[in-house]
Parts: C-alpha cells; sequence; structure tokens
C-alpha cells in the first residue's frame, strides 16, 4: 500500500464533522515532527464550538527563504443519511478501484498528499532553499469564524511572511491536475426589507403592498450588468435566493417583504461599489426599506507567474496534462489566505463526489496527486537556489 493510500485511509477513519478535528491534527502533526517542522496549535473559539488550528513551519538555514504554504481543512460536511452509504462513511472502503468514505475528496486525500510529499522532498533535499509550511482548520465547511482566518491573524501580528500557498481543494474534472483555480469570486449577501402597509386585501387603497411596491426595483435590478468579467472571470452575477411575504392568510395584504440575496463579484468591482449601485436603484423607486450587508469574501487572483508556472510544470511532468486555469465555483479559505499571501492557487483531485453520499476518490489519482505537490516543491526550489 502506498504512504499516500494509507495516511488518506487514517484520515477518513476519524469522524471530523466541522468543528470536530477527531485527531486528524495529531496524525499530521506526528508526521511532521520528524523531518523538522515546529508545529503550534492555534485553537480558537468558544467551548461550544471550538475550532482546531495547525500551523506547522520548517525553515531554511539560508537567508531570506520564501516560504510556501500547503493549506487544508481536516473538517468535513455531515453524512446525510448513514442508511444511504453502501459502506459506513468514517470506514474507508475499496470497490472498483475507489476509495470510499466521508472527506475521500474534501479534502483527506490532499492532506495527505502533501504530507507525504514533503516526507519525500525531505528526504532528497537535505538543506532546502525555501520555507515550507502547513495551515490546516477544522472549521472550513462550517461558518469559517475561527479557523483559517484566525491563523492568518495571527501570522500577521507576528510579522510572518507568506509567499506562495496551494490549498488543497478538489479542483480537477476528470483527472487530477486538470483543472486549479487560479483565484475565486467573492461573495456578498443582502437581505433587504421593504415596508408597506398591512390592510384588507379588498381595499387596497387603505394599504401598502410590499410586493407590488418592490417588484419594479426587482426587475431592474434583474436587468444590470453588474460588470464585464475580465480574461480570468465571468461576470458579476446577483441572485435572489429567497423572497417571504405574507401572514400565510389569502385576504391580507403584508405590511412587508423580505429579498434574500447575493453576489458573486469579480475583481472588477467592490463591495462598496455594488452596495452603492443596488441602494440607488432602491431609492430610485421611493422605497422605505431596510437593508443589511454580510461580506463573506472578497475576490482573488494570482496571475501566472512562479507559483502558477511551477504548479502548471509539475502537472504537466507528472501527467502529461496542460491544466486548466479557473476561478469558477464557490468560495475557499483561499479568500483569507489572500488577504496576506501574493501567490495563492487550489489544486487537488477530481471534485465530482464531494458533500455526495458514497463520496470517493479514485485510487490511481492518489499518488499522482502526491507527485505533483513533491514536484511543485522541487520546481520553486530550484528557482530559489
Amino acid at each position: 500500500m502506498s504512504r499516500t493510500l494509507q495516511l488518506t485511509e487514517q484520515l477518513i477513519s476519524r469522524p471530523s464533522v466541522t468543528p470536530e478535528d477527531a485527531g486528524c491534527l495529531d496524525i499530521i502533526t506526528a508526521r511532521l515532527l520528524p523531518l523538522g517542522f515546529a508545529c503550534e496549535r492555534i485553537d480558537s473559539g468558544p467551548d461550544t464550538f471550538r475550532v482546531s488550528n495547525l500551523w506547522a513551519v520548517k525553515r531554511s538555514t539560508q537567508p531570506n527563504a520564501k516560504t510556501l504554504v500547503f493549506a487544508g481543512h481536516t473538517d468535513v460536511v455531515p453524512t446525510g443519511p448513514i442508511d444511504q452509504w453502501t459502506s459506513d462513511p468514517f470506514t474507508p472502503t475499496h470497490r472498483d478501484g475507489k476509495l470510499f468514505g466521508r472527506g475521500a475528496s474534501d479534502m483527506k486525500a490532499s492532506l495527505a498528499a502533501m504530507v507525504v510529499a514533503c516526507e519525500e522532498f525531505a528526504a532528497a533535499q537535505a538543506d532546502a532553499h525555501i520555507n515550507i509550511a502547513f495551515l490546516l482548520t477544522s472549521d472550513e465547511e462550517g461558518p469559517a469564524l475561527d479557523g483559517t482566518v484566525k491563523v492568518c491573524e495571527a501570522l500577521t501580528a507576528r510579522g510572518e511572511k507568506l509567499d506562495w500557498c496551494i490549498v488543497g481543494e478538489p479542483t480537477s474534472v476528470q483527472r487530477t491536475g486538470d483543472m486549479i483555480k487560479n483565484g475565486r469570486r467573492g461573495t456578498m449577501s443582502g437581505k433587504l426589507t421593504v415596508k408597506g402597509v398591512q390592510g384588507h386585501i379588498a381595499y387596497p387603497q387603505l394599504a401598502k403592498n410590499p410586493i407590488h411596491l418592490l417588484a419594479p426595483a426587482l426587475a431592474d435590478l434583474v436587468a444590470i450588468e453588474w460588470d464585464q468579467g475580465n480574461d480570468f472571470f465571468p461576470p458579476t452575477s446577483w441572485q435572489v435566493s429567497n423572497i417571504h411575504a405574507g401572514t400565510g392568510a389569502s385576504n391580507v395584504i403584508p405590511s412587508e417583504c423580505v429579498v434574500d440575496f447575493n453576489f458573486r463579484f469579480c475583481t472588477e468591482s467592490t463591495p462598496e461599489q455594488l452596495q452603492q449601485r443596488l441602494t440607488a436603484v432602491l431609492q430610485k423607486h421611493h422605497l422605505d426599506f431596510d437593508l443589511t450587508w454580510t461580506i463573506g469574501g472578497l475576490p482573488f487572483l494570482t496571475t501566472p507567474g512562479d507559483l502558477v508556472g511551477a504548479v502548471q510544470t509539475a502537472i504537466r511532468d507528472e501527467t502529461g496534462i496542460d491544466t486548466e486555469l479557473s476561478t469558477t465555483g464557490g468560495t475557499s479559505d483561499g479568500r483569507f489566505i489572500a488577504q496576506v499571501c501574493p501567490q495563492v492557487i487550489e489544486l487537488g483531485p477530481p471534485n465530482a463526489t464531494i458533500h455526495k453520499i458514497n463520496e470517493f476518490v479514485a485510487v490511481a489519482d492518489l499518488d499522482p496527486l502526491k507527485n505533483i505537490y513533491r514536484r511543485v516543491l522541487e520546481n520553486l526550489n530550484r528557482t530559489s537556489a
């Protein structure tokens, strides 16, 4: 059994549903300490939602060495109905060349591949020209309030400089390495409450229907082109997720209408610009409203350079694939790391089964992923010499 597969199985067997780490970080720490990593726990959060965080770093003896960070999460989403799984989600199980278990592809295979890649690199490179670090959390799938963001704050406070980061999110489509994320869109949600006057539906002149008042503004918002995107990002998208109004009775005009919406925005727009444009539409229609905003993450983009080049070369040398750069999909902890690290990419196994019943990773993808990570280390080390 390959060491990557063995470690992946060990991690899958730990029921680390957010915010539980279930000992995953202890397993990883035990592998990093013999390599010369200094391992530090930066746990955070209340006792009712305690988050486990690890910062581990192996420093080069070379002056002014740059730092490559491997980042990821040990937590997984809930399993869903156990009886719908073909095998126990926390018992690593092999069928038809696939390794089944919750977190198999999101993202315990990546964590195992990162660790083993560092073991192989350390065995071949006595004194590297780069620092190597791990930034791991058990709060990525949850609210993400006490995980990576807290570690980044601590590193910033102590003046720790990060240069490159690889997040082990499952980014591939058909084969490991066929797609990497060199950026992500930002996410910003809003809750709009349009106020009216409740009344009998037979006497609309004595009431003000907030749904009717909102409708023209809603049509305007749907029609807006917020931006045109750019070479790396699609245009910013605005979508309504929920509309709530009414008392449940069929003969009552409601007093208010509540709309939940979300922007997925690119680097062509700022949160402030989007907020101002949306508010202007509401004011144009003379609505009486309350509006609250929640910024879930800012967009980030890593243009081709040191890190992207090292990753592209590693993937091509290992698999023969010319990888696709993409910024599609949801958010990741890369949004926090990008605030303190200038070059961040995401690279992991295929993502077709993440968060699903019977999640799996192909066994044949594990060692190629490990080899890609090791080759990235070798490439960056070579260019830093």
